[in-house]
Order: structure tokens, then C-alpha cells, then sequence
């Protein structure tokens, strides 16, 4: 063999090598990302359509082939009507959503109804504040580092009583957990304070990536006390936003946010147990939009 044949065989061998390698990577990392859970949806999602037609909303959505749901308020339904409703469309209702003020004002029969239906987390959807009374009034309310503390302890006590009933009590994130004040972020903040035997979070990841936040780096720093997650997305528009001015939506997979590397850290972590597809605003019919999310969740084994 000439040396100039050497050469490219050299060449051809490396690049076929390295092409491998990087093959064999790609495959490593997909196979990481799988979630291999249920497909969720968060039934806010279909606000504007359950009030209208419970029953039907909840047989398209599982039509769609979503398994798990979440529920954000049960629009006067009866225990007995929303366990039948799940029942008919084969839908298995693992938590529930609520504001700390309800949350606050009438646990036990929150509690009450809930263990009715089976419902294994009582969510925390949205904190409150240590002394309402100075936000009155107020457009965009601060959450302050007291603010944060106070819902720690509160927190623990909404866990014992969760606890105490059958079921597991979590908080949900939105941005405003993500930005810090005299170097501490509240999210952390609030893992440190709340007893991990009481309290577990469910991470919607979309938030945290507009709250500036990196879900990757919350669920390799806390393993073991994110136990579910929401996936959302959100088209990119190049403007600061919050909460209160929030980024437009977007169906998954056609937003800004890289949901393989946050599925592959899920997996990893090994503690997550449930994944709602969140989608806020629709610029389509909803349910052609909810496909196209399961369509995305499928590719990780949802």
C-alpha cells in the first residue's frame, strides 16, 4: 500500500471511528432520556372545555392516548361524578392542584374529597403570603425571603395533614422561585426548610427555564425530592418575562426549550414518578394541540 493510500485509509478508518463513537453516544443519550411513565396531562390544560363537557373533554383526552391526569378544580362536580367520569374514559387521576389560600382555608375537606377519588398528591399550585394585608391591592406582588420561610413551615404543616390522610403533599414552582435575593434562591431555600418526609416538589420545568432557572442542574442537585414533573413550552421572543408576563406557548418540541437533556436527567435520577404535559394558550383547536405534545412525550417512551 502507497502512502498516500495509507493516509486515507488512516483518515477514512478515524472518521468512521469517531462517526461511530458519536452514533453510539447519541444512542446512549436517548436511551437515558426515556421516562418510560404514563402519559400526563395536566387537565388545566382544558379549562375553557371541562366546565362544558366534562365527560367528553375527559374521553378525547384519553383518546389522544394520555393515561394520567392532574386536576386544577372539579367545576362542581360530585366525588362520585368525577370517579365515574375518570372511570368511563379510563383515566387514572393521580393529584390535585390548589392555591395556598384554599389550601389554607379548608384542607379537611379538601382532604376529604380527594381520598374519595383516590387521589394520591395534594399539590400546592401557587404559595402565599406571610401578611396578605401589605400586597392589597398590589398589580405584581413580591415574594420576599420571609415570604418564602413562612411557606417552608407552612408547608410542613399542610404535609403532616396530607400525610396523615393517605396522600403526599407537594409543591408546584412557577418563575418567581428562581431569582435570587442577597444570594439565596428561594427554591432552595424552601428545600432546605421543608422536611423531604413531608414535602415533595413537582417541577414544571417551563417555568424554571423563564424564571432563569436550569431544571438539568435542580434535578442533579436534588435527586430524590423532585418527584414529578410539568412540561411545557414557550416560544422564544427575545423579552425578559415573568409570571405575571409570561412568554406566548408553544406545543412541545416547537418552543425554545431542550427537553432531551432534562428527560435523560430525569431518568437518571431515578425518583420521578409522574410527567404532565402543561400547555397554557393555544393558537390551534386544543386537542389538535394536545396531540402534537403526546406526539412529542411518545419519542421519550411517555
Amino acid at each position: 500500500m502507497s502512502t498516500h493510500s495509507r493516509r486515507n485509509f488512516l483518515k477514512k478508518s478515524a472518521a468512521a471511528l469517531i462517526s461511530g463513537a458519536a452514533f453510539l453516544h447519541s444512542r446512549e443519550v436517548f436511551a437515558a432520556a426515556m421516562l418510560d411513565l404514563p402519559l400526563g396531562l395536566q387537565l388545566y390544560s382544558v379549562r375553557d372545555l371541562l366546565p362544558h363537557d366534562y365527560e367528553g373533554t375527559l374521553r378525547q383526552i384519553a383518546a389522544l392516548g394520555y393515561r394520567e391526569v392532574e386536576a386544577a378544580g372539579y367545576y362542581h362536580h360530585t366525588a362520585a361524578q368525577v370517579k365515574r367520569d375518570m372511570q368511563k374514559a379510563g383515566l387514572h387521576l393521580v393529584s390535585a392542584h390548589y392555591p395556598y389560600t384554599d389550601l389554607h382555608s379548608k384542607l379537611d375537606s379538601i382532604l376529604a374529597f380527594n381520598r374519595q377519588l383516590g387521589v394520591q398528591y395534594i399539590i400546592c399550585s401557587f404559595p402565599g403570603f406571610k401578611n396578605p394585608a401589605e400586597h392589597a391591592g398590589a398589580k405584581h406582588p413580591h415574594f420576599t425571603m420571609a415570604d418564602w420561610r413562612w411557606n417552608a413551615e407552612q408547608f410542613n404543616k399542610f404535609g403532616k395533614r396530607v400525610h396523615a390522610a393517605g396522600m403526599k403533599f407537594g409543591y408546584h414552582n412557577h418563575t418567581m422561585e428562581f431569582g435570587e435575593e442577597d444570594g439565596v434562591m428561594p427554591y432552595a431555600e424552601l428545600m432546605r426548610l421543608t422536611d423531604p418526609s413531608l414535602v415533595t416538589m413537582e417541577m414544571d420545568c417551563g417555568w424554571v427555564v423563564v424564571g432563569g432557572g436550569n431544571p438539568v442542574e435542580l434535578l442533579k442537585r436534588y435527586p430524590t425530592r423532585i418527584s414529578m414533573l410539568h412540561v411545557k413550552d414557550f416560544k422564544k421572543t427575545g423579552k425578559p418575562h415573568s409570571i405575571f408576563n409570561p412568554p406566548p406557548s408553544a406545543e412541545l418540541g416547537q418552543g425554545e426549550i431542550d427537553y432531551g437533556p432534562i428527560f435523560a436527567q430525569a431518568a437518571k435520577s431515578g425518583h420521578i414518578r409522574h410527567a404532565f404535559v402543561e400547555q397554557e394558550q393555544f393558537d390551534m383547536p386544543p386537542m389538535q394541540a394536545l396531540k402534537i405534545d403526546a406526539a412529542f412525550m411518545r419519542k421519550f417512551h411517555a
